[in-house]
C-alpha cells in the first residue's frame, strides 16, 4: 500500500480527510506536509495494518485524541486516554477569563474542580507560574492522567481526589474554575459521545446538578472578592446566572465560545 492509497482508504470509510492524514502522520512520525510530498512511498506492512486499525476505530466514532493519545489545549500538548474527556477548544475561553483575573507574577490560590486530563489547571499554571493551583476529580484514573501530564510538562499542581468541595474543607481560594458535567441525561447528542466517560459528560437529569452543587458550596470556599467561573451548556446561561445571583454573587456575566454560543458564566463573591 502506498501513502496515497492509504489516504484514499480513509475517504472510503467516511473518515475526515484531515483526521486520516493525522492518523497516518502519527503512525509514521512524520508531518502532514511530508505525507503529501511522499504520497508515492510504500508503507511497511505492519504500519499499514496499524493504520488500518486506526481508521476503523475513527470510523466507529472513537475520538482522534484517544487513538493518537494526545490533544493540544491552550498551547500545551496533553496526553489523553478514555478515562478523561477530550479537551475542547471552547474551554480555552474559561482559561482566558481566569488569566484576566490573575495578574502576572502575583500569588493567588486557584482551584480547578473536576480537572479530568488537567487541561484547565495546567494551562493556568503554565501561564501564571506564581499562582498555587489545586485540582480535584472524583476519578482516580482521571487524576492519574492529569498527574502524568503535570510531570511531563514540569508544572506543579496539587491533585486531590474527591467530589466537588468534599475534599477541600477549610480551604479558601481566590479563583475557582470548573468545566463540570452539564449535558442533560436525555440529550440527543450523548450517543455520539459514547466513547468518552459518561460521568464527565452528564450528571443525568436536567444537566444542572453538578453546577448547583458547585455554586451552593462556593461561598464557603472563596475568599471575599474571589471569583467563580463555570463552563456550561449553550442553553444554560440564564439558569447558571440565576444560581449565582441566588447565592449572593455579584458582577455575574456570561462569555461566548468560538461558535458565539453562551458558554461560560461567572461572578464575584462580595467583599
Amino acid at each position: 500500500m502506498r501513502i496515497r492509497e492509504a489516504l484514499a482508504a480513509g475517504r472510503e470509510l467516511g473518515v475526515d480527510r484531515l483526521d486520516t492524514q493525522l492518523l497516518l502522520a502519527h503512525r509514521l512520525q512524520r508531518t502532514r506536509a511530508w505525507l503529501l510530498a511522499h504520497d508515492d512511498d510504500a508503507l511497511e506492512p505492519p504500519v499499514a495494518a496499524q493504520f488500518g486499525a486506526d481508521l476503523a476505530r475513527r470510523a466507529a466514532g472513537v475520538p482522534l485524541a484517544y487513538i493518537v493519545g494526545e490533544r493540544e489545549f491552550h498551547g500545551l500538548a496533553l496526553q489523553v486516554t478514555p478515562a478523561v474527556l477530550v479537551p475542547r477548544p471552547d474551554t480555552e475561553v474559561l482559561v482566558d477569563w481566569a488569566l484576566e483575573r490573575l495578574p502576572p507574577d502575583q500569588p493567588a490560590q486557584v482551584l480547578d474542580l473536576g480537572t479530568g486530563s488537567g487541561a484547565i489547571a495546567l494551562a493556568v499554571k503554565h501561564a501564571r507560574p506564581a499562582v498555587t493551583v489545586v485540582a480535584t476529580d472524583v476519578s482516580e484514573a482521571a487524576l492519574a492522567v492529569a498527574a502524568a501530564n503535570a510531570k511531563r510538562l514540569t508544572l506543579e499542581v496539587d491533585f486531590v481526589t474527591g467530589a466537588w468541595w468534599q475534599p477541600l474543607a477549610g480551604r479558601r481560594f481566590d479563583l475557582v474554575l470548573s468545566n463540570p458535567p452539564y449535558i442533560a441525561g436525555d440529550d440527543e447528542h450523548l450517543p455520539a459521545l459514547r466513547h468518552e466517560p459518561r460521568g464527565a459528560l452528564t450528571p443525568e437529569g436536567d444537566g444542572l446538578d453538578a453546577l448547583r452543587q458547585i455554586v451552593a458550596g462556593a461561598p464557603a470556599q472563596l475568599v471575599p472578592g474571589g471569583w467563580l467561573l463555570l463552563e456550561h451548556g449553550y442553553d444554560q446561561a440564564e439558569a447558571v446566572q440565576a444560581l449565582l445571583l441566588a447565592a449572593g454573587f455579584t458582577a455575574v456575566t456570561t462569555r461566548h465560545d468560538l461558535g458565539t454560543q453562551p458558554r461560560c458564566t461567572g461572578g464575584c463573591l462580595p467583599r
